[in-house]
């Protein structure tokens, strides 16, 4: 039975993890992010929460720029490695075997095994509590079109997308259940 509680309860997950890549003065980093969301279509623009105190944070201060990459489920180690070390003394891309292309608009990596990436050009950074909210007009998008269907939707034979549900666990969307609701009435 629900009942009330003192301790702060975080309920956000099961949700996407969006992998944060960054670059400044020669040093790249990634991270895993699990606060994220998409804030306008037109513009698109596009926002990640970061901790101060993670490495990426001052890469993406100082450059005013990240990329936004999202891995599917058989990158579910490197998406836990990219949440669990630092920046400051491990290269995360070598770890875990990640490659990477530069950015077209911005200098950020996009990593090749993502099958949808967008690049980002800061325009606004709040502070709430302990995180950053960075806010970035998307610059380019990226999308890997064989995962899809022709009505854009992930085609779940192709494209096994995690979910994070916490204490370094992942699941997937695959084999959902998928009910569409009718809106014509």
């Amino acid at each position: 039975m629900r009942k009330p509680t003192e301790r702060t309860v975080m309920h956000s997950y099961p949700g996407m993890v969006a992998i944060v890549t960054a670059t400044y003065d020669g040093v790249d980093n990634v991270m895993a992010a699990g606060w994220h969301s998409y804030i306008s279509f037109d513009p698109p623009i596009y926002g990640v929460a970061v901790g101060q105190e993670r490495f990426t944070y001052s890469l993406i201060k100082q450059s005013q720029q990240f990329a936004i990459n999202f891995l599917p489920l058989e990158k579910a180690e490197f998406i836990q490695q990219a949440g669990v070390y630092t920046g400051k003394s491990t290269n995360k891309f070598h770890l875990g075997n990640m490659e990477f292309d530069r950015g077209i608009t911005i200098d950020a990596p996009i990593l090749r095994d993502s099958y949808i990436a967008y690049e980002c050009q800061t325009i606004d950074v709040n502070t709430y509590g302990d995180h950053d909210w960075f806010v970035g007009e998307i610059t380019q998008f990226y999308r890997d079109d064989q995962l899809f269907g022709n009505d854009g939707l992930p085609n779940d034979d192709q494209l096994n997308i995690p979910l994070y549900l916490g204490r370094s666990t992942y699941t997937t969307t695959a084999d959902r259940q998928q009910i569409r609701i009718d809106q014509d009435k």
